[in-house]
């Protein structure tokens, strides 16, 4: 029996749920000792696979960070802890969302700091495309979150066929002037 034959058809959100802690270190900052955005983001996308894998139970890519909201800076020396759980999954990706929080290790004050959804694929060793199981919503959070995330798709999808009819229009291999063709 294959593992994919093992694999149930349904898992819930919590079955997902990931949690990591950091301390945020001088090599994390920029020169105002604050946490850099892409040392966060790259937190972010550890957090985010930890669930993506826990749901998929195999080898998953990021395709895209969807949206993410820096809310206020991270300090150094500040705990930074960071929550994912799937909150929609489709037939080989799933959408997973990344709370980031931090605690003041003096007063053990917690603030929300920052948000992200992320997309992933769920792939085998080749790189080949894996279906995958549903997630099933329990509580009304996770319910309004699973919906929430059939509408970012849809927005996700309709931006993708917007840039490639704009790169059809104008001809141009380089419609974002980066450079690159």
């Amino acid at each position: 029996m294959s593992s994919a034959e093992n694999q149930p058809l349904v898992r819930t959100v919590a079955s997902t749920q990931s949690e990591m802690t950091e301390i945020v270190l001088p090599n994390d900052a920029n020169t105002l000792g604050n946490l850099l955005g892409g040392r966060l983001m790259h937190f972010i996308d550890l957090t985010g696979a930890l669930a993506a894998y826990r749901h998929t139970r195999t080898h998953v890519v990021t395709a895209a960070m969807d949206h993410i909201d820096f809310i206020q800076p991270v300090h150094v020396g500040d705990l930074l802890i960071l929550k994912s759980s799937v909150n929609r999954a489709f037939t080989t990706s799933l959408e997973v969302g990344v709370r980031v929080c931090v605690e003041h290790p003096q007063t053990g004050v917690m603030l929300h700091v920052a948000s992200a959804y992320l997309v992933f694929v769920a792939i085998d060793s080749d790189g080949r495309r894996l279906k995958i199981p549903q997630v099933q919503p329990e509580t009304p959070d996770e319910q309004r979150r699973y919906a929430d995330a059939l509408l970012r798709r849809e927005h996700r999808e309709s931006e993708s066929h917007r840039r490639k009819q704009e790169r059809g229009a104008t001809g141009a291999s380089d419609a974002d002037g980066c450079g690159c063709k």
